[in-house]
């Protein structure tokens, strides 16, 4: 017999939970001050008992605008685990006191435009006119495998940064008539795209991105998560990326959320609970 509960790790990559909720503070003024102490307590142990789980890493956000009040990002590789988590967040201060305004489900994953080993080495032939048998090539090789693990290792198995401002957005390639990013050659997406990561690449230091796959999962095909230490430096880097061909012609983007990340007892305060 099938169980159920059985965890639901995918083959690659782990599940992207981003969560917005807007607190429904005269549901939560109807509650006794000890009845508030208690759901926040409650939250705040449900917050620490995630973090405790096995590669699972959850945000707290204070989110700007009158879009939401609160919310989370989590990565957990169970499928299992982010839907128990999603049902438990949703009423962790109570019945009815966070109202879901928005949720977006997707996956880690590695770019499929990616230089694989075989374009690396002919490259060091063709362009550097470097031996395969010389010193020079094989400490190259070794050098491109280590950079190559290490990306790898950041877009499909992440350490969440603690970086203050965090932005989140979906996006999708377009299949309109006149342009559509499906019907172009791979090596003419591959070549846009790495003029398109060349432009993130100018941000490095000031802006760290995740993209996660979405395609099946929800209604686009990517998450866009960007951890920034000012607001400057996101504006920045969605502004020159927009004049890039990719995104001006090709891409079609969701609705944006800003949120600062928080420890809990200043998210309390800062939400005036």
């Amino acid at each position: 017999m099938t169980d159920k509960n059985a965890a639901l790790v995918p083959e690659e990559g782990w599940h992207c939970l981003h969560l917005f909720y807007r607190i429904e503070y005269g549901q939560w003024q109807l509650l006794s001050r000890e009845e508030q102490n208690a759901a926040k307590t409650n939250l705040a142990s449900l917050v620490q008992e995630i973090r405790a789980m096995d590669s699972a890493q959850l945000l707290t956000l204070s989110v700007l605008t009158p879009k939401a009040d609160l919310g989370f990002m989590l990565i957990t590789p169970d499928l299992q685990a982010a839907n128990k988590i999603d049902k438990q967040l949703s009423l962790s201060l109570g019945p009815d006191v966070l109202s879901p305004v928005y949720s977006y489900l997707s996956l880690t994953e590695e770019s499929e435009y990616i230089t694989t080993e075989e374009e690396y080495a002919q490259t060091l032939e063709k362009e550097q006119k470097l031996e395969p048998s010389s010193e020079k090539f094989t400490e190259a090789m070794n050098s491109f495998r280590e950079r190559t693990k290490k990306y790898r290792q950041e877009r499909v198995y992440p350490t969440l940064p603690d970086w203050p401002v965090v932005c989140f957005y979906n996006m999708s390639k377009r299949r309109g008539e006149q342009r559509n990013w499906y019907a172009l050659p791979y090596e003419e997406r591959r070549k846009l795209m790495k003029g398109h990561a060349a432009v993130g690449r100018e941000f490095a230091g000031k802006v760290k991105q995740l993209i996660t796959g979405s395609t099946g999962l929800d209604d686009a095909e990517w998450g866009v998560t960007l951890f920034a230490r000012d607001t400057f430096q996101i504006k920045a880097i969605v502004y020159k990326m927009r004049f890039d061909r990719v995104s001006a012609e090709y891409a079609d983007f969701g609705e944006f959320f800003i949120g600062i990340q928080l420890p809990l007892d200043e998210l309390f305060q800062r939400l005036q609970l």
